[in-house]
């Protein structure tokens, strides 16, 4: 074989071993980057998604505002207390009366009849107890007998007095200030005792009934004052008073709580009236804040998931302060640039990894 062809064969030779070194190794890299790319998707197919919130310092607005609707100061519903006819009506709806006066006139001839018999039984009763103490003296009588005519003579005093009372309760008179809301009765009326006569309302306050939460009842105290908005007035702001805050909540966990409200002529304020309590408080200092939904369950369960800085959940126990809206101001547990966890918590268990998605 020439020299040439030699050369030749030897270079056909490297060439070939040369590009099946090239395609060793393309195929091994290509082998290295599958299966980091395999190492990367199963590392990622056990990271858990999960969405995060900066633990910040931020002043907390405790303002709150509460709705509910206006009452009278007072009112009463008048009921007969004894039988008889109406005579006559004194007042009208929407007549403005005066503690003390006469509403209406029930006939008393019956109940004059029933006085003059029991001051008749008196009459009798104390001729019997004067009688009676003549004759203990000389010995005619007994102590016992002595003493049954003086509890006689007391028994028909107080009748006498009942008989008084019932003939001035026939005149039903107002026994507050106020407005005659409703009249349920006509002259010629047979009332018989618990018949409804009127109803008196007392407007020249009236109180505005709310509910307020257990973390805002905290921030109250009677004689508190309250910006009060009227729905049909949203151009004024009215000032109230709390009057009462109950010392137990109801069903729903809620405390009622009564503002107070002087109702000046003018005004326009009716009962019934729906209104906004506005309560105003002064700006407490910064503190640590995250958003509600970081919490596993409920705010009460007092526990979040920190996202710490090689991607591991922790589960941390923190203490719940003020509930502001969305966010919960934090006592203690957290550091102002932790990274708590928001959405994705019912994936994860202490120590489980995750991956921040935006």
């Amino acid at each position: 074989m020439s020299s040439k062809k030699i050369t030749r064969a030897l270079t056909t030779l490297i060439i070939i071993a040369a590009a099946l070194a090239g395609i060793s190794w393309v195929l091994a890299n290509n082998k290295k980057k599958n299966e980091e790319k395999t190492d990367i998707v199963a590392r990622r197919n056990t990271e858990v998604a999960v969405k995060t919130a900066t633990v910040a310092q931020k002043a907390v607005n405790t303002d709150f505002t509460a709705n509910g609707n206006f009452t009278p100061f007072q009112q009463l519903n008048f009921a007969s207390e004894t039988a008889g006819r109406v005579i006559s009506v004194l007042v009208k709806e929407g007549d403005k009366v005066r503690k003390g006066q006469t509403l209406a006139v029930i006939k008393t001839d019956g109940l004059h009849v029933d006085l003059q018999s029991a001051a008749d039984n008196y009459q009798n009763a104390l001729q019997d107890k004067n009688r009676f103490e003549n004759a203990f003296k000389t010995g005619g009588v007994t102590q016992q007998q002595l003493d049954q005519a003086e509890l006689s003579l007391k028994n028909a005093a107080f009748r006498v007095e009942q008989a008084k009372i019932k003939i001035t309760d026939a005149n039903i008179r107002a026994s507050i200030n106020g407005t005659i809301n409703k009249r349920f009765i006509e002259p010629g009326a047979v009332l018989n005792p618990g018949t409804q006569l009127f109803e008196l309302v007392d407007v020249s306050k009236l109180k505005l009934k709310v509910q307020v939460n257990e973390a805002q009842v905290a921030q109250l105290k009677t004689g508190d004052k309250v910006q009060v908005k009227v729905s049909v007035f949203p151009d004024r702001i009215f000032e109230g008073v709390i009057s009462f805050i109950a010392a137990k909540s109801d069903d729903a966990l809620n405390f009622p709580v009564e503002i107070e409200m002087a109702n000046t002529a003018g005004a326009g304020v009716k009962a019934g009236m729906f209104a906004t309590a506005m309560f105003h408080f002064p700006a407490p200092p910064p503190s640590l804040v995250i958003p509600r939904t970081a919490f596993t369950g409920s705010v009460s369960s007092n526990q979040v998931f920190v996202l710490t800085g090689d991607g591991t959940a922790r589960l941390q126990q923190v203490v719940a302060g003020r509930i502001t809206g969305d966010e919960v101001e934090i006592l203690s547990g957290l550091r102002e640039g932790d990274k708590v966890i928001t959405s994705g918590q019912v994936n994860l268990s202490d120590g489980a990894k995750a991956a921040v998605i935006q």
